[in-house]
């Protein structure tokens, strides 16, 4: 009996947190929604565009993952987001260099400006698709563990 309260216990919390975390994710969406349209009279950048492309479709990817593996209890299908996470990460700190070359044109650079905030906020909601795999991981294993760690030095640089 203790340890059917305890896993209905577990899974309670679970789905509280996984419930936030994919409201934080649909907050993260309309300030998307937001800024692209602040932005639709300013000139954009190819290269950049093709990267939030690029990095929404791994969101969304991340974000079916997380939720598939909270579904089906699918521990593996949680730790692959690990490595989904670090793409998604890489891609954003590329669009970062990418604004930062944005010559003279002052328009282009106020569209850069917003689209770091798109593309942080694409990179969060990955994050919070991570956040999601560790709730799963708890769910399972009744452990919290984080999945990544921001103090790591190898990714640093990357």
């Amino acid at each position: 009996m203790t340890c059917s309260i305890a896993s209905t216990s577990r899974k309670s919390v679970a789905i509280l947190h996984t419930n936030l975390h994919l409201e934080r994710c649909a907050d993260y969406c309309v300030t998307i929604a937001k800024l692209v349209k602040l932005t639709a009279d300013l000139p954009g950048e190819a290269g950049l565009i093709e990267a939030f492309e690029e990095m929404g479709l791994r969101a969304e990817q991340m974000l079916r993952v997380a939720v598939d593996s909270f579904a089906n209890r699918n521990l593996a299908r949680a730790e692959s987001l690990v490595e989904l996470d670090e793409l998604i990460d890489r891609a954003n700190r590329r669009a970062m260099e990418q604004v930062f070359e944005i010559a003279d044109d002052l328009d282009k650079r106020r569209w850069g400006l917003r689209m770091l905030i798109v593309s942080r906020c694409l990179e969060r909601i990955g994050d919070l698709a991570v956040d999601i795999g560790e709730q799963t991981a708890y769910l399972v294993t009744g452990e919290f563990r984080e999945y990544t760690d921001a103090s790591r030095p190898s990714l640093a640089g990357a």
